[in-house]
């Protein structure tokens, strides 16, 4: 049987606020490049492009998998139609964050590609609104383990993430480390996690 997890909210945010750092003394800025250019261009026309999917696919080095030939396939207009829908799924402030994470990734889930998976939709989502969202993937996931809130397999599973980082949000404001966006959580994760 597992052991409970020693690690106080207090000491959990202590670890996130550490392990952010060492990561912004590590990774240069020009690195998040590709995405800011398509979080300008969804924040321009409000839906997601093959480009600008391809763009994200390169940011988050996602190795190459059977859904690239059909979702080049697809028309542009059927896949701009389907990521308009996530983009404003994603943005929907009468939902709260998770909700709005889950609905994004249920929009998203008739592209190839992004049924399955967290990381493509969830790099997608995290463009149509970087100030709510953020990327899912397995260095992130171990992570949270690092700090003690595991994440299980299963459905929702991008819903269930997005919990967890709000719950890492709201305790590292209780603790008066300040206010993190989702994104600050989900890259001090990610370092966690390597």
């Amino acid at each position: 049987m597992d052991q409970p997890c020693p690690m106080t909210p207090a000491q959990r945010c202590e670890k996130i606020v550490k392990a952010l750092a060492r990561y912004r003394a590590k990774v240069p800025e020009c690195y998040d490049e590709p995405l800011h250019d398509v979080i300008e261009r969804v924040a321009r026309t409000g839906s997601i492009g093959k480009v600008d999917i391809g763009a994200l696919y390169f940011w988050k080095r996602i190795q190459l998998g059977r859904w690239n030939e059909p979702l080049l396939k697809a028309p542009e207009a059927t896949v701009r139609g389907i990521t308009a829908t996530a983009v404003e799924a994603a943005r929907n402030r009468s939902l709260s964050v998770p909700e709005a994470a889950a609905a994004a990734k249920v929009a998203l889930s008739p592209l190839p590609g992004m049924k399955t998976g967290g990381a493509l939709p969830s790099a997608l989502i995290l463009a149509a609104a970087p100030h709510r969202m953020a990327v899912y993937d397995k260095r992130a996931r171990k992570g949270l383990a690092d700090v003690c809130l595991p994440l299980s397999d299963g459905p929702a599973r991008y819903r269930r993430y997005m919990e967890l980082i709000e719950q890492c949000r709201v305790e590292m404001a209780e603790h008066g480390a300040g206010i993190y966006t989702a994104r600050e959580v989900d890259l001090a994760l990610y370092w966690l996690g390597g």
